[in-house]
């Protein structure tokens, strides 16, 4: 009957939507050490635009982890070309490092970036990040 065939089809969707919590709760559980260094990715592209005489590079820094990252920090030796916002990048040490975002959180698909102009791109490597899980 079609009283039956719906009770039967509310019951697969009460049993599909507890696995569905199941499963993301172990994964959850096994998530002890949920961020590596890995999970932060630092990509440099030139945008096509020339911008006072000098190509215009695009930085983007992703998150690949589920939990949110803050207090990025990346080596950059080259230091920060002028005209970049402070707070998506700045030189914090002597020693050549940088906070990214103002060390607030990057998120997963909502990576951080900005945009400079320069001869050649500055190099940036990942030195450090902490999990906010």
């Amino acid at each position: 009957t079609m009283a039956t065939t719906k009770a039967v089809l509310l019951l697969l969707a009460v049993a599909a939507a507890a696995l569905a919590c199941d499963i993301h709760g172990a994964a959850a559980a096994e998530d002890s050490e949920p961020c590596d260094p890995s999970d932060i990715s630092i990509t440099t592209e030139k945008t096509g635009r020339v911008v006072g005489g000098l190509p215009e590079f695009r930085v983007t820094i992703a998150n690949g982890c589920s939990c949110p990252q803050g207090d990025v920090v990346v080596s950059c030796l080259d230091g920060v070309p002028g005209g970049v916002d402070p707070s998506k990048i700045h030189v914090a040490t002597k020693d050549g490092l940088c906070l990214v975002n103002d060390g607030l959180e990057i998120v997963r698909g909502s990576p951080g970036g900005f945009t400079y102009a320069a001869t050649d791109a500055i190099s940036l490597m990942f030195n450090a990040a902490t999990p906010r899980c």
